[in-house]
């Protein structure tokens, strides 16, 4: 709301924060967001169809239940929640003008962008070490990566990311913004929103880089050594058709990490030490990144994977 002024009111019990902010869209291209909103939509459309096929073939095919499978699953399903929390919100600012999102609102999109986005990395990770036990330790996998053994482990990534996130949401609702509440992003990214704040945002600018090189830094830390152990392991097998083969096990995943990693850690470094990097560049692959994974994955996976084409057969 406004007073007569024109002045947006502030949150009337802590004086601290507007009742809304304005999201800008893509900044530079506000007139060509009409348009631009059509392929992001089709995008959209492919990811939901995609994971949600995805999820109802390993969940109605028993021969489908295994780890790798599983977590395959747990793949669709942060990508169907990282797409859903900002897609709907995009196209309506794209289409109708719909700028405004309440401050609650935008705290909750951000915190499921976040907290999934470390999903994702956990997920990522857990594969490329189902891989490298799949390869290096063939005869122990089913003993080493059980049903109970995956569950675990997926449950531990989404704790992981709920407890890294949740601090990051509940500095910013102590932050005071003044009468700085236009966002010039898409959506409520966190960098994004603490650069409105007037005060000291150390606290929140320090945790949110910790919170970065903790999850990305550690998974991308990992998945890079199970590489290395299994590329070392395949090229000492003595056939060249043996070598493709087990190169071929990784290709999925191999592509589903550089579609995710490549335009994360863009943005992350962009948010603070690109400022030479032109805003509708920064904000445009800040926007693919969380909508391009999500269309690729199911594509990727379900073209290299036979067992899939069996499932949507059986469907």
């Amino acid at each position: 709301a406004r007073d007569k002024t024109g002045v947006m009111s502030l949150n009337s019990t802590a004086f601290s924060h507007p009742s809304y902010f304005l999201l800008v869209g893509i900044p530079g291209l506000e007139k060509h967001q009409f348009w631009i909103a059509f392929p992001f939509c089709l995008m959209y459309a492919i990811a939901v169809l995609g994971n949600t096929t995805l999820l109802l073939i390993i969940k109605t095919e028993p021969s489908l239940h295994e780890p790798m499978y599983l977590f395959l699953a747990m793949l669709a399903f942060t990508d169907l929640v990282l797409s859903t929390s900002t897609l709907p919100k995009m196209l309506g600012i794209f289409w109708m003008g719909s700028e405004e999102i309440a401050f609650p609102s935008c705290l909750a999109q951000m915190f499921f962008i976040h907290a999934f986005t470390s999903v994702e990395s956990g997920v990522l990770t857990a594969m490329a070490l189902d891989r490298y036990i799949a390869i290096c330790h063939p005869l122990r996998h089913s003993s080493i990566l059980s049903v109970p053994a995956v569950v675990g482990f997926g449950s531990v990534v989404l704790v992981r990311g709920v407890l890294l996130v949740s601090p990051v949401c509940f500095l910013l609702h102590r932050m005071s913004f003044c009468q700085h509440h236009v966002i010039s992003h898409s959506y409520c990214e966190h960098m994004a929103v603490v650069k409105l704040a007037c005060g000291n945002t150390r606290a929140s600018y320090i945790y949110g880089l910790f919170v970065a090189f903790s999850v990305l830094g550690f998974d991308i830390i990992l998945i890079s050594a199970s590489y290395t152990v299994i590329l070392r392991v395949v090229m000492r097998l003595s056939s060249t058709e043996a070598q493709l083969k087990s190169f071929s096990t990784c290709a999925s995943h191999l592509c589903a990490t550089l579609t995710f990693y490549v335009p994360a850690l863009f943005t992350f470094l962009t948010h603070r030490f690109g400022h030479s990097i032109p805003p509708t560049v920064h904000i445009i692959v800040a926007n693919l990144y969380l909508i391009v994974p999500p269309m690729l994955n199911p594509i990727v996976y379900g073209v290299r994977t036979k067992k899939l084409w069996e499932g949507v057969a059986l469907l």
